[in-house]
């Protein structure tokens, strides 16, 4: 059983308690437009390319079985349309200025490079974290992960979007310790606009795991001009008066990494002109939720 996973990331701190390993699996059917790990979204891998890397030594023009590469005085350029993620490209840069974004990677072989790092995980109170993209979309492979994960003894997490169907998160439930729960935007209206699908579906899903004891942690992109409203703030703050399980609210603030990623895949970045918030702005918006909750609310 594989997935295409596009990173598995260890020493990780912010992906839930301890010390943590988290495999990140390619596939969203969320398009967020403040997205920060743009070459998530597609199920397919991808090629990246660093311009700022790129050395113009021509060693990818032969080694490209379709001769997509082309590198003259005035620069580098290939065809992505035709460009099928081979990584024969990548293989020949020596300057890393190629990358391909997405591997076909066995469960079998996540959770071996996973459990390299175990004695940090049992010293830390840390563990395996699932992300992505969204894990749910791989379903029979995050599902598997996680079984074999916990006969592991893996303290395990998963962040998750929350739309995926009701029943694939009843199966999983049993095998995450904590839900990392994607809270993006409290109107359904804008959370269409914004990322393609309304909340309903994701709404009904936590509430459901937090029914079945799931202890979940609300994580929160704050993303300026978007969603840093009292609306919102009050809206996160009730949903997380509402959960009995609920462990404690992350502010996520927005960062603008996902405008390089983007010009690496060859793709526009729709949220060009924002920049990072200034820590007093932050503070003010953690202090707005934590005011209206007794959850503790902080900075991811």
């Amino acid at each position: 059983m594989t997935s295409n996973v596009f990173n598995i990331q260890k020493f990780c701190v912010n992906d839930g308690p301890g010390i943590r390993t988290t495999v990140f699996i390619k596939g969203c059917p969320l398009n967020c437009l403040w997205c920060h790990n743009p070459e998530s979204k597609s199920m397919k891998s991808e090629l990246l390319f660093r311009e700022d890397k790129c050395t113009r030594c021509g060693r990818c023009v032969p080694a490209c079985p379709l001769g997509l590469h082309t590198v003259t005085a005035e620069g580098h350029t290939f065809d992505r349309e035709k460009c099928v993620a081979c990584g024969k490209c990548a293989e020949a840069c020596f300057a890393d200025a190629l990358e391909i974004a997405g591997k076909k990677t066995s469960v079998e072989e996540a959770l071996k490079e996973v459990m390299k790092d175990e004695a940090f995980y049992k010293n830390s109170g840390g563990g395996m974290t699932l992300s992505g993209g969204e894990p749910m979309l791989s379903f029979d492979f995050t599902l598997e992960l996680l079984k074999q994960g916990k006969e592991k003894g893996l303290n395990i997490c998963m962040e998750t979007c929350g739309f995926a169907d009701s029943e694939k998160y009843k199966a999983v439930a049993p095998y995450v310790d904590i839900f990392l729960w994607d809270y993006k935007l409290t109107s359904p209206e804008l959370h269409k606009k914004y990322t393609g699908v309304d909340n309903g579906l994701i709404l009904k899903n936590l509430f459901m795991l937090d029914s079945m004891g799931a202890k979940t942690v609300l994580r929160c992109p704050i993303i300026p001009t978007v969603n840093d409203t009292e609306e919102h703030f009050e809206g996160i703050a009730e949903t997380a008066n509402k959960l009995k399980n609920i462990l404690e609210i992350n502010v996520e603030p927005y960062h603008p990494l996902g405008k390089g990623k983007s010009e690496q895949l060859g793709k526009d970045y729709a949220l060009a002109d924002l920049t990072f918030p200034e820590k007093e702005t932050v503070q003010e918006w953690i202090d707005k939720i934590a005011s209206k909750t007794a959850v503790t609310v902080k900075k991811a």
